[in-house]
Protein backbone atom coordinates (compact mmCIF):
# COMPACT_ATOMS: atom_id res chain seq x y z
CA UNK A 1 0.00 0.00 0.00
CA UNK A 2 2.78 2.51 0.23
CA UNK A 3 3.47 5.52 2.60
CA UNK A 4 -0.03 6.11 3.53
CA UNK A 5 -1.89 8.41 6.34
CA UNK A 6 -2.83 7.06 9.83
CA UNK A 7 -6.32 8.17 10.12
CA UNK A 8 -7.30 6.92 6.91
CA UNK A 9 -5.89 3.39 6.98
CA UNK A 10 -7.39 3.07 10.36
CA UNK A 11 -10.49 4.07 8.94
CA UNK A 12 -10.35 1.57 6.26
CA UNK A 13 -9.05 -1.16 8.80
CA UNK A 14 -12.52 -0.56 11.00
CA UNK A 15 -14.66 -0.48 8.47
CA UNK A 16 -13.45 -3.66 6.54
CA UNK A 17 -13.59 -5.38 10.10
CA UNK A 18 -17.12 -4.28 10.65
CA UNK A 19 -18.72 -5.00 6.93
CA UNK A 20 -16.90 -8.46 7.19
CA UNK A 21 -19.04 -11.90 7.22
CA UNK A 22 -17.90 -15.60 8.36
CA UNK A 23 -17.13 -16.09 4.79
CA UNK A 24 -15.00 -12.69 3.99
CA UNK A 25 -11.12 -13.78 3.36
CA UNK A 26 -8.43 -12.52 5.83
CA UNK A 27 -6.05 -10.24 4.81
CA UNK A 28 -2.77 -8.86 5.79
CA UNK A 29 -1.96 -5.16 4.65
CA UNK A 30 1.63 -3.96 3.97
CA UNK A 31 2.61 -0.56 4.08
CA UNK A 32 4.58 2.08 5.58
CA UNK A 33 2.96 5.37 8.00
CA UNK A 34 3.70 9.13 7.53
CA UNK A 35 5.04 10.40 10.33
CA UNK A 36 2.52 10.38 13.29
CA UNK A 37 2.56 9.31 16.96
CA UNK A 38 -0.75 7.23 18.03
CA UNK A 39 -1.79 6.55 21.68
CA UNK A 40 -3.76 3.14 21.94
CA UNK A 41 -7.09 2.74 24.38
CA UNK A 42 -5.46 3.37 27.49
CA UNK A 43 -2.67 5.63 26.18
CA UNK A 44 -2.10 8.50 28.55
CA UNK A 45 -0.94 12.17 27.28
CA UNK A 46 1.81 12.34 29.82
CA UNK A 47 4.17 9.75 27.92
CA UNK A 48 4.20 12.35 25.09
CA UNK A 49 6.82 14.42 26.34
CA UNK A 50 7.22 16.58 23.25
CA UNK A 51 5.34 16.33 20.14
CA UNK A 52 7.24 18.67 18.06
CA UNK A 53 5.17 19.35 14.93
CA UNK A 54 4.23 15.55 14.47
CA UNK A 55 0.22 14.73 14.57
CA UNK A 56 -0.90 12.78 17.87
CA UNK A 57 -4.15 10.38 16.69
CA UNK A 58 -5.56 8.47 20.12
CA UNK A 59 -6.44 5.18 18.18
CA UNK A 60 -8.33 1.69 19.06
CA UNK A 61 -5.54 -0.41 19.31
CA UNK A 62 -4.08 -1.79 22.51
CA UNK A 63 -1.18 0.20 23.84
CA UNK A 64 0.62 3.01 25.02
CA UNK A 65 2.09 5.45 22.88
CA UNK A 66 4.69 4.16 19.52
CA UNK A 67 5.74 6.15 16.84
CA UNK A 68 5.50 5.43 13.22
CA UNK A 69 7.28 7.01 10.03
CA UNK A 70 8.71 6.17 6.57
CA UNK A 71 11.33 3.49 6.69
CA UNK A 72 9.23 1.26 9.58
CA UNK A 73 7.55 -1.71 8.42
CA UNK A 74 3.98 -1.78 9.16
CA UNK A 75 1.67 -4.86 8.84
CA UNK A 76 -2.01 -5.00 9.49
CA UNK A 77 -3.61 -8.39 10.56
CA UNK A 78 -7.51 -8.67 9.84
CA UNK A 79 -7.81 -11.96 10.77
CA UNK A 80 -11.14 -13.68 11.84
CA UNK A 81 -9.59 -15.26 15.00
CA UNK A 82 -12.65 -16.61 16.05
CA UNK A 83 -13.25 -18.53 12.69
CA UNK A 84 -9.26 -19.83 12.87
CA UNK A 85 -9.88 -20.28 16.67
CA UNK A 86 -5.92 -18.89 16.94
CA UNK A 87 -7.09 -17.11 20.03
CA UNK A 88 -5.61 -13.47 21.00
CA UNK A 89 -2.27 -14.52 22.76
CA UNK A 90 -1.37 -17.21 20.56
CA UNK A 91 -1.65 -14.40 17.66
CA UNK A 92 0.61 -11.83 20.13
CA UNK A 93 2.58 -14.93 20.31
CA UNK A 94 3.36 -15.61 17.04
CA UNK A 95 3.79 -12.21 15.67
CA UNK A 96 6.51 -11.96 17.93
CA UNK A 97 7.98 -14.79 16.64
CA UNK A 98 7.94 -14.26 13.37
CA UNK A 99 9.89 -11.24 14.38
CA UNK A 100 12.35 -13.28 16.09
CA UNK A 101 12.79 -15.28 13.76
CA UNK A 102 13.57 -13.29 10.79
CA UNK A 103 15.81 -11.15 13.01
CA UNK A 104 17.32 -14.67 13.52
CA UNK A 105 18.11 -15.09 9.58
CA UNK A 106 20.08 -12.21 9.90
CA UNK A 107 22.39 -13.59 12.46
CA UNK A 108 20.29 -11.10 14.84
CA UNK A 109 19.30 -12.43 18.32
CA UNK A 110 15.91 -11.33 19.22
CA UNK A 111 14.04 -11.62 22.23
CA UNK A 112 10.62 -10.74 24.28
CA UNK A 113 10.43 -8.63 27.72
CA UNK A 114 7.58 -10.36 29.71
CA UNK A 115 7.51 -6.44 30.95
CA UNK A 116 6.32 -5.28 28.04
CA UNK A 117 4.91 -6.90 24.69
CA UNK A 118 7.07 -6.30 21.82
CA UNK A 119 10.22 -7.31 20.22
CA UNK A 120 13.83 -6.43 21.62
CA UNK A 121 17.62 -6.49 20.67
CA UNK A 122 20.12 -5.97 23.25
CA UNK A 123 16.93 -4.65 25.31
CA UNK A 124 16.23 -2.11 22.72
CA UNK A 125 12.90 -2.23 20.97
CA UNK A 126 12.89 -2.77 17.41
CA UNK A 127 9.61 -4.03 16.97
CA UNK A 128 6.30 -2.85 18.83
CA UNK A 129 2.66 -4.39 18.16
CA UNK A 130 -0.64 -3.84 18.98
CA UNK A 131 -4.24 -5.36 18.12
CA UNK A 132 -7.95 -4.56 18.16
CA UNK A 133 -10.55 -7.35 18.48
CA UNK A 134 -13.86 -6.56 17.36
CA UNK A 135 -16.29 -8.84 16.29
CA UNK A 136 -14.34 -11.45 16.96
CA UNK A 137 -12.17 -10.37 14.58
CA UNK A 138 -8.77 -8.39 14.40
CA UNK A 139 -6.94 -5.26 13.22
CA UNK A 140 -4.41 -3.06 13.65
CA UNK A 141 -0.66 -5.03 13.78
CA UNK A 142 3.09 -4.77 14.36
CA UNK A 143 5.77 -2.23 13.49
CA UNK A 144 9.33 -3.35 12.40
CA UNK A 145 11.81 -0.38 12.74
CA UNK A 146 14.07 -1.16 9.49
CA UNK A 147 15.72 2.17 7.74
CA UNK A 148 14.23 5.23 9.54
CA UNK A 149 14.43 8.54 11.36
CA UNK A 150 14.41 7.24 15.18
CA UNK A 151 14.78 10.64 16.66
CA UNK A 152 10.78 11.06 17.29
CA UNK A 153 11.38 7.94 20.03
CA UNK A 154 13.08 10.49 22.07
CA UNK A 155 9.95 12.58 22.08
CA UNK A 156 7.95 9.48 23.93
CA UNK A 157 8.02 6.83 26.27
CA UNK A 158 7.86 4.46 23.72
CA UNK A 159 5.11 2.00 24.91
CA UNK A 160 4.90 3.92 28.35
CA UNK A 161 8.00 2.89 29.24
CA UNK A 162 10.45 5.82 30.57
CA UNK A 163 13.68 5.73 29.14
CA UNK A 164 13.21 3.34 26.97
CA UNK A 165 15.61 2.88 23.72
CA UNK A 166 14.71 2.14 20.44
CA UNK A 167 17.15 0.61 17.63
CA UNK A 168 16.19 -0.47 13.64
CA UNK A 169 17.72 -3.07 11.56
CA UNK A 170 19.87 -1.15 9.45
CA UNK A 171 22.18 -0.19 12.69
CA UNK A 172 22.97 -4.36 13.43
CA UNK A 173 23.68 -4.91 10.13
CA UNK A 174 26.10 -4.12 7.23
CA UNK A 175 23.53 -4.59 4.43
CA UNK A 176 22.66 -2.77 1.53
CA UNK A 177 19.91 -0.06 2.56
CA UNK A 178 18.04 -0.03 -0.66
CA UNK A 179 17.84 -4.09 -0.65
CA UNK A 180 17.02 -3.98 2.97
CA UNK A 181 13.43 -3.04 3.45
CA UNK A 182 12.02 -5.19 0.83
CA UNK A 183 13.95 -8.24 1.69
CA UNK A 184 12.70 -8.40 5.73
CA UNK A 185 9.10 -7.29 4.24
CA UNK A 186 9.54 -10.45 2.03
CA UNK A 187 10.53 -12.93 4.94
CA UNK A 188 7.93 -11.63 7.30
CA UNK A 189 5.82 -11.88 5.43
CA UNK A 190 6.44 -15.32 4.01
CA UNK A 191 6.49 -16.30 8.08
CA UNK A 192 3.45 -15.01 9.05
CA UNK A 193 1.50 -16.19 6.00
CA UNK A 194 3.02 -19.49 6.79
CA UNK A 195 2.00 -20.06 10.28
CA UNK A 196 -1.46 -18.04 9.65
CA UNK A 197 -2.65 -20.38 6.64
Amino acid sequence: MGLQPYEKVWQQMLEFTLSRTPLSIDEIWVLQHEPVFTLGQAGKDEHILNAQDIPVVRTDRGGQVTYHGPGQLVIYLLIDVRRSKLGIRYLVDLIENSIISVLATFGIKGATLARAPGVYVDEKKIAALGLRIKQGCSYHGLSFNIDMDLKPFSFINPCGYVGLETTQLIDLLDQPKDELFQLTQDKLLKVLQTNLI
